[in-house]
């Protein structure tokens, strides 16, 4: 979306001791296939552990027949599942701001959701105005008047379904995507974690296949 609104893009991914680290392959092949500059960032969160992301001693929650509405029910209670990791979007947002400030940029890209999302605090618009202007009194650039920072998430307000759409009508390859928060040691997604559920309601509110599902993985 931001190539196609004129951008030249730079890409920022993190390996911060996630155990769905499969997802920096799928960040790679995505970067490659539209032309924009990659770095991988290497941070252990894992030593703060408090989430079942980083910390092998907590369980990804998987769902069944039931999923919809577990999530559902989540997000109506401000329920924080314990895939969150504490502060991940702060810390990925100030390393994006860093780099963004040496590249002489001041347009930042985040594909944060409140529509169709597992509740974080941290993917809300709130959050995002809140740490907007945080970047703006935060770095030399803005407050020398050079360059005012903009965070634009053009996913926000999209549900998953809309977000699949979009990706589609701009020649998004899903194949070279990854969601899932507990793949299989050959990467093949669980199909039962938040993330999975998500992207599988998703791609059958648009009517399409989703080309993970019918992959053949070694």
């Amino acid at each position: 979306m931001a190539r196609a609104d004129g951008f030249e893009c730079f890409a920022l991914s993190f390996r911060y001791g996630q155990r769905h680290g499969v997802e920096l392959a799928a960040a790679r092949r995505v970067a490659a296939a539209f032309g924009a500059r990659h770095a991988i960032v290497d941070i252990d969160l894992t030593m703060f552990g408090g989430s079942a992301l980083t910390d092998a001693s907590i369980a990804v929650p998987h769902h069944g027949a039931e999923a919809d509405t577990v999530l559902a029910d989540m997000v109506l209670a401000d329920e924080i599942p314990v895939t969150y990791v504490p502060a991940r979007n702060t810390i990925f947002l100030s390393f994006a701001l860093a780099w963004a400030e040496t590249l002489g940029a001041g347009d930042i890209f985040i594909g944060v959701s409140a529509i169709d999302y597992s509740g974080y605090p941290d993917c809300r618009p709130e959050y995002i105005a809140a740490y907007e202007r945080m970047a703006n009194l935060a770095t030399k650039a803005a407050v020398s008047g050079e360059r005012t920072v903009r965070l634009h998430t053009p996913l926000v307000s999209l549900s998953k379904a809309e977000t699949i759409a979009r990706g589609l009508a701009l020649g998004v390859d899903y194949g070279m995507t990854h969601s899932c928060y507990d793949p299989d040691p050959a990467g093949a997604p669980c199909g039962t974690c938040d993330s999975c559920v998500l992207r599988r309601r998703g791609f059958s509110e648009v009517g399409v296949p989703d080309p993970l599902m019918t992959r053949q993985w070694a």
